[in-house]
């Protein structure tokens, strides 16, 4: 079962192969998984994006399906992480820890979240574990849905389309980073851990998160 694992979770960093293997369908159903279950939080959502990006810009991706079809997966994934969050309320902080589930994420995004505001939903799309954690807190906490979908809609757009344009301009600067796209990926999982690594950091000592309270405002 171990090596089961590990065999899995080779495959699913190979962001490459999947794409290769199942393109803008499977870059589609990651990134929903990543941003709608808690079982996603490990998932390569940033340096995906960025692949699949340099695969658009050497011409071997239809740039305008992977933009509007992942924008809409993602935004997809984070209604669904907040409709559980609505559902499941306070319930969530005595759930207990499994495999796929991480009590320890959902505090540091609601601490997060705390911090941050209505404002999170948008920062949190660029901050791996967070952004899956954060539209369960934001459903927990009692915020409205008009005003969760429009910051979620923001945030969508901006993470997806920054991402996905990032790699597009490195494909279409450097026709032969085909060659080399391992760096690439390397150095895009390095710099988008950097705010989970400062976040993680700064909470350090705060074991228990304090408990869940509904919204009294909603902060910009």
């Amino acid at each position: 079962m171990v090596e089961f694992l590990k065999e899995i979770l080779t495959r699913l960093y190979d962001v490459r192969g999947l794409i290769e293997w199942g393109g803008t369908l499977m870059v589609c159903a990651i990134v929903f998984v990543e941003t709608g279950m808690f079982v996603g939080f490990f998932l390569p959502g940033d340096s995906l994006l960025v692949t699949a990006g340099v695969f658009a810009g050497a011409g071997q991706m239809k740039l305008a399906w992977l933009l509007s079809l992942v924008t809409l997966c993602a935004i997809a994934g984070d209604q669904l992480g907040y409709l559980i969050g609505r559902k499941a309320g306070a319930s969530l902080y005595s759930r207990e820890d499994s495999r796929f589930f991480k009590k320890r994420h959902l505090e540091r995004a609601r601490e997060f979240y705390a911090r941050y505001g209505g404002k999170t939903i948008i920062i949190a799309r660029f901050v791996p574990i967070i952004r899956t954690f954060c539209p369960p807190v934001a459903g927990a906490a009692g915020m409205s849905y008009s005003r969760y979908l429009a910051y979620d809609i923001v945030g969508g757009i901006c993470w997806v389309w920054g991402m996905v344009l990032l790699g597009y301009t490195i494909g279409r600067t450097d026709p032969n980073i085909d060659k080399h796209i391992h760096y690439v990926i390397a150095a895009v999982i390095v710099v988008s851990l950097l705010p989970a690594a400062y976040h993680a950091w700064k909470a350090r000592g705060h074991k228990n998160a304090p408990p869940l309270k509904p919204l009294e405002s909603e902060k910009d």
